[in-house]
């Protein structure tokens, strides 16, 4: 071997040697205390850690149980916990100067409980604060001090859980599992780039990149923000963020642009709902639907406004926008003030929704054909929704419900007659729905088999029918016309307005109609059968 070779070989022996001793001459926890007092100043909370130890081939500090204090307006348990806090430091200053630098915080499976206030506060919201101090003291805080210049090239938090729950307690708290951040170039004074992603409570994950900053010495929560924010899977329902007495519930995939100032947020962007039950009893949409979502919330009242969610249905949208704002200090069913508008829908296209809706048919038949129209209000809570307004069918057909099979007593002399499919010329008519059942008026239809139809009605929360309709018959022949020349008389018709009063009863699935006899009987004193024979009878005789 030649001699600059085993010269070399020494020398590198030698530094590795000293390298690897470093932590022999150097103390760690000599720098304990200052970087402990240094965090608390930055963020306004205790900060406490284990023993420290120094790795010179890492570049690194490693503490163990670290312990970040609450605001106490939010109690006395800890705020972070943590098994081990990695710090980033400088060598070189570290070795000559024996000055600390740091440069980065990696957080190793911290435990983070993140509580809102009934005054719509965080406990986040004080971070930079010095609340602790102010608390002790008893003294009314005078202006914040500036936040102290900590500049880090890299912050991690790795494979954390968060708690969120609000007080007074609504329910249990929402846990988000393996959440992982990376910030870079942090400073309180200026904008940063960031990314997150977590798993869901009850399934699904979220992603959020973007930038952030400067944090907001008077309520860090509120700090502004840009970025592009991605769900899949989410369960709003099972994840506690929606009411289950509502009986709303879907699966949601989401894409949005999300924008703060610290005051309102602004988002927009598309969602795929599959499995999306619109009201108790209903069956999950058979296909996805997708929306086309422009919003604004406003942060500390958790309130916002829809400026449109447009569901596409073929060629023609639905769109519903309005305002919603929180009950009481719960979020989870708020109260909606909403417009449902949307003219000249496909009805083939709206079979998914119908389903979710939990609209049923006579006989499980289905709509086929024409168009739909809808101008409806939403108000109330989700579990409490109360709707009322206009809906409209144009040139549409019911496949699978024969009519005349349904009309009984002397109605169905008329000679009703459709097979197994009823066509629907034009309905019209308006509704109001509530949990105290269905009310309908000002129906007006025209279906070919029976006339044009006006009238009004319920539907209770049984699903029990109560309809009294009249219906103008222009098509009934022989006997049929005689029985409905009776009914139109006894009702008081004549000529061309050939008006049969009818009842609906039973339910939606099995409807029963009848003529109203007891009407008819009530508005005369002539015998029935006087109709028939052409004399008059006294009834009283």
């Amino acid at each position: 071997m030649k001699r600059w070779t085993k010269i070399l070989i020494a020398v590198a022996v030698v530094v590795v040697a000293l390298i690897l001793a470093i932590p022999l001459f150097v103390n760690a926890n000599t720098f304990r205390p200052v970087i402990q007092k240094q965090l608390s100043q930055v963020f306004g909370r205790d900060v406490k850690f284990g023993d420290l130890k120094l790795s010179v081939l890492h570049g690194q500090m490693t503490a163990s149980d670290l312990t970040v204090s609450e605001d106490p307006a939010f109690g006395a348990g800890p705020f972070l916990t943590a098994d081990q806090l990695r710090i980033g430091i400088r060598l070189r200053p570290l070795l000559f100067s024996h000055e600390l630098e740091i440069r980065s915080f990696v957080i190793e499976s911290p435990r983070i409980n993140v509580t809102r206030g009934q005054n719509g506060t965080w406990n986040v919201s004080s971070i930079g604060h010095h609340v602790q101090a102010v608390a002790q003291s008893g003294k009314t805080p005078g202006p914040l001090p500036p936040l102290p210049d900590l500049k880090v090239a890299l912050v991690n938090i790795d494979d954390g859980t968060i708690t969120a729950s609000e007080l007074p307690a609504q329910g249990d708290p929402s846990v988000y599992k393996h959440v992982n951040v990376e910030v870079r170039d942090f400073s309180f004074t200026s904008s940063f780039p960031f990314q997150l992603g977590a798993d869901l409570p009850a399934g699904g994950t979220v992603s959020v990149v973007g930038h952030a900053g400067p944090v907001n010495r008077d309520d860090a929560a509120t700090t502004p923000l840009d970025a592009e924010l991605i769900v899949k899977g989410l369960t709003p329902v099972a994840a506690g963020f929606l009411n289950p007495e509502s009986g709303f519930s879907l699966i949601a995939d989401l894409d949005m642009k999300i924008s703060s100032d610290g005051t309102t947020l602004t988002n927009s962007g598309s969602a795929l709902l599959t499995n999306l039950k619109l009201r108790k009893g209903a069956s999950a949409a058979p296909k996805p639907i997708g929306i086309a979502y422009k919003g604004t919330h406003v942060l500390k009242a958790a309130s916002g406004t829809i400026e449109d969610a447009a569901i596409q249905v073929g060629d023609a949208a639905i769109h519903l926008n309005g305002t919603y704002q929180p009950v009481g200090s719960g979020a989870s069913d708020p109260n909606l003030n909403l417009k449902l508008t949307g003219q000249s829908l496909p009805v083939d296209d709206l079979q998914p929704l119908m389903t979710a809706a939990g609209i049923r048919l006579p006989n499980n038949a289905v709509l086929k054909g024409g168009t739909i129209g809808i101008n409806l209000a939403v108000s109330g809570q989700a579990k409490s929704l109360v709707i009322v307004g206009d809906i409209s069918a144009d040139k549409t057909r019911m496949v699978g419900f024969d009519v005349g099979s349904k009309i009984h007593g002397i109605a169905a002399l008329s000679g009703v007659k459709t097979g197994d499919t009823t066509d629907i010329d034009q309905l019209r008519a308006h509704i109001r729905m509530s949990n105290t059942g269905v009310v309908v008026d000002k129906v007006y239809a025209v279906i070919p088999a029976m006339g044009e139809l006006t009238g009004s009605g319920v539907c209770s929360p049984a699903n029990q029918l109560d309809f009294n309709l009249v219906a103008k018959v222009e098509n009934a022949g022989g006997i049929g016309k005689i029985g409905v020349g009776l009914m139109t008389a006894l009702h008081g018709g004549s000529g061309d307005q050939k008006g049969v009063p009818l009842k609906v009863v039973g339910t939606p699935d099995d409807p029963v109609i009848t003529a109203d006899l007891g009407d008819v009987v009530g508005k005369t004193k002539h015998s029935i059968t006087g109709f028939f024979t052409g004399k008059k009878k006294d009834s009283n005789k």
